[in-house]
């Protein structure tokens, strides 16, 4: 453990299992403070992984570990996370994981409308108003970390004929709350050049075998079509605490990893 990101202040959205849970310690493992947060304090009705399971891995580290029980699916929900953090961290927040998403596979046709709105309220409008809650305290320090968790969903197939792999087209109105996601990051690092505020993307190359994903694609992806969980923790962790000319980009993990030659980390920060 490197100490990498030691009195430095965290929030991972998300963080009740899977990729978020897994930042969030190495986060904590290399010396965060950090704010996890998810609807899931104690147990969720059909996937493992609780915000108390991942605060007690947390707590090994020595750190300060908060809990924000929120939807961010709710307007009024999402608006308590970044002061909440900042009460429980004793100041403000200095890197942002944007990690939570709501993913509903369904046909394009017909697609419902209100789970449309579930899946742009969690993956579109939340990451913007939890970086505008915690931007102003950043720009007043001049520096801070707004990493959001993207998919390589968000790009388009090419065709005919097209190869949509497993998920079919199913996987499209996920995918396009992706993509915006991703122009939202962009457009928000330009904007924001100069302030040392940073904001990027970054997405697995390949799937990441979450709670979630096993559920989705469990059994159906070549060995070839996987990359490890600690592969996109590292991936992530280079985005958060990344030099200021550094900003407005869409990562892939293992790309980021061969062009930054980072060496892969276990989750409690020693080297793999």
């Amino acid at each position: 453990m490197s100490g990498r990101f030691k009195g430095r202040r965290a929030v991972v959205t998300g963080s009740s299992r899977g990729i978020g849970a897994a930042i969030a310690e190495r986060l904590a493992a290399e010396g965060a403070d950090v704010v996890i947060t998810a609807r899931t304090l104690e147990k969720h009705d059909h996937l493992a992984g609780s915000l108390q399971e991942t605060a007690k891995r947390l707590e090994q580290y020595g750190g300060t570990v908060g809990i924000v029980v929120a939807d961010l699916t709710d307007e009024g929900d999402r608006a308590r996370i970044i002061p909440e953090a900042q009460a429980a961290l004793g100041g403000p927040v200095e890197i942002l994981v944007n990690n939570a998403a709501a993913a509903i596979y369904a046909p394009v046709e017909g697609f419902p409308l209100k789970r449309r709105r579930i899946m742009f309220e969690a993956n579109v409008h939340a990451p913007l108003d939890l970086a505008s809650q915690a931007i102003p305290a950043m720009r007043a320090a001049g520096e801070g970390w707004i990493v959001n968790l993207s998919s390589g969903s968000a790009k388009h197939w090419t065709g005919p004929p097209f190869d949509i792999g497993v998920t079919g087209a199913t996987i499209t109105m996920y995918g396009a709350s992706k993509a915006a996601l991703n122009r939202e990051t962009n457009g928000l690092a330009a904007e924001l050049h100069g302030t040392g505020i940073r904001v990027n993307t970054v997405e697995p190359r390949a799937a990441v075998m979450s709670e979630g994903a096993e559920q989705l694609v469990g059994g159906k992806l070549r060995p070839d079509q996987i990359e490890s969980m600690e592969q996109m923790v590292e991936g992530t962790l280079a985005l958060c605490d990344c030099p200021a000319d550094f900003t407005g980009r869409i990562c892939v993990s293992l790309d980021l990893i061969d062009e930054l030659g980072l060496t892969v980390h276990a989750l409690d920060g020693t080297p793999q």
